[in-house]
């Protein structure tokens, strides 16, 4: 099983290997159900998935075939309509251009899915910050409060 704790980055492919009590597979599935992680399981992944990002060059060179998307702003479904028509990661490569969150309903299940997958594919997801991911904008646009709604202010 895939698992967050205890992980080992094994190769030059950057691919994670797992073991502990955390199946990354099963956290994809139950996000896909649009289901929400506990908010230990996502301060777990977010302490991973800051683990691979700080590793990664501010410039990245991707090669071809690479399925770009951009401005998924929270629509889940849409979300999981183009992993749908794209291809399962990962046999696709996705790099996603930002703005994951606000406006929708679901930004969380949305960004959390993202980000389960890109630890769960370092080498297949690529994501990059928008402008949306930021303090002041998610603030405006409603994935502050979506957040706080979902998870407390704890």
């Amino acid at each position: 099983h895939e698992s967050i704790q205890d992980c080992v980055i094994q190769g030059t492919t950057n691919q994670v290997i797992m073991a502990g009590s955390m199946d990354l597979d099963r956290w994809i599935e139950k996000l896909k159900q649009c289901e929400h992680l506990s908010e230990s399981e996502v301060r777990i992944l977010c302490a991973k998935a800051r683990e691979i990002l700080v590793e990664e060059p501010n410039v990245l060179v991707v090669e071809a075939p690479v399925t770009i998307a951009g401005d998924i702003h929270g629509q889940f479904y849409d979300l999981l309509e183009l992993l749908r028509v794209g291809g399962p990661a990962p046999d696709t490569k996705y790099m996603f251009l930002g703005d994951f969150v606000d406006r929708g309903y679901y930004s969380v299940e949305s960004f959390l899915l993202l980000l389960v997958m890109k630890v769960r594919w370092p080498d297949r997801v690529i994501l990059i910050r928008g402008n949306h991911e930021s303090r002041q904008i998610t603030q405006v646009y409603g994935f502050y409060d979506e957040c706080i709604r979902k998870y407390g202010t704890t």
